[in-house]
């Protein structure tokens, strides 16, 4: 009769901890909606599981969904909210590993150096020069959500020499960069756009087909954020058709199977959402986790709740 239980494919270290707190391990939702005595569970470690309302249901004397991911659009937070059930994440520890694969996309696409590592390995270099390329530094680049992420993508791009534009919900005390009231606008004005806002419905297609006819046929867009977030069917229009130049994308609509469309694409650098994945930040994440389901349990106040 487990007090805790983790649902989700941990990392060994991960799932050895969580057993030392007594948790009972299912690799599936499906798994641990079959275990005998749900009753028993006051808290719910998971990681990219979605939990909806019926789920919540299904255990009556929960108390805490503790994600083990900054995002917690999987999780039905208005309805754990309802039924008095605390919902928590992992934000800040992981900021400094997810902006640095966006500026790191940014550059490959640019830069053209998974096509230029190719060139190497293939001895092509021997005998032909590999083309021009494009510049980032000193170009101008819109981040689409100044959050912790965003702020932090943006100070590093700063230090690029680059323009900083942003669209936010609101107007941040920021010297020096420009605010956009909307996406469209944002991405009229600058040469790169990189998606760092939260997902769920309010930003599902926020960067629609104007957003992406706005850019321009110049203009990158990298999304480290969630594959809800970009209008895959009109970002995949506009690459095949030349109507946008590139993208770097570490996230997709249908995860772990994207659109087959992409890898047909020359102009795309393709990452298997693996912004937060270094040892260090997985293990920041999973002890976040655990102190806040440790602290639920001890009736102390919750790092990191949501709701």
């Amino acid at each position: 009769m487990p007090d805790i239980i983790s649902i989700g494919a941990y990392p060994k270290v991960d799932r050895a901890a969580l057993a030392g707190m007594g948790a009972v391990p299912f690799a599936t939702l499906e798994e641990a909606l079959a275990m005998d005595d749900r009753d028993s569970v006051r808290a719910i470690a998971c990681i990219a599981v979605r939990l909806d309302a019926a789920t919540m249901d299904a255990f009556p004397n929960l108390g805490i969904i503790a994600n083990c991911m900054v995002g917690y659009d999987s999780i039905d937070v208005k309805a754990a909210r309802e039924r008095g059930i605390a919902v928590t994440n992992t934000p800040d520890v992981l900021n400094d590993d997810v902006a640095d694969l966006a500026v790191a996309l940014l550059f490959a696409q640019a830069r053209g150096m998974v096509q230029a590592d190719a060139h190497v390995r293939t001895g092509a270099w021997a005998t032909e020069f590999f083309p021009l390329n494009r510049k980032v530094s000193g170009g101008t680049v819109g981040i689409l959500g100044l959050g912790r992420i965003g702020q932090e993508i943006a100070d590093r791009l700063a230090a690029f020499k680059m323009d900083i534009h942003y669209w936010s919900r609101s107007e941040k005390e920021t010297p020096g960069w420009t605010y956009h009231a909307d996406p469209v606008s944002l991405a009229h004005a600058v040469d790169f756009l990189i998606v760092a806002c939260v997902g769920g419905p309010e930003t599902r297609d926020i960067v629609s087909s104007e957003v992406i006819e706005a850019l321009g046929k110049d203009g990158v867009i990298v999304n480290i954020s969630r594959g809800s977030t970009i209008d895959e069917a009109a970002l995949l229009d506009a690459l095949e058709n030349g109507r946008l130049a590139g993208a770097g994308l570490d996230v997709f609509e249908n995860e772990p199977a994207p659109n087959p469309r992409f890898t047909k694409l020359d102009n795309v650098v393709l990452q298997p959402h693996q912004a937060s994945a270094t040892h260090a930040t997985r293990a920041a994440m999973g002890q976040l986790q655990r102190d806040n389901i440790a602290a639920f349990l001890k009736g102390e106040p919750l790092l990191t709740q949501v709701n």
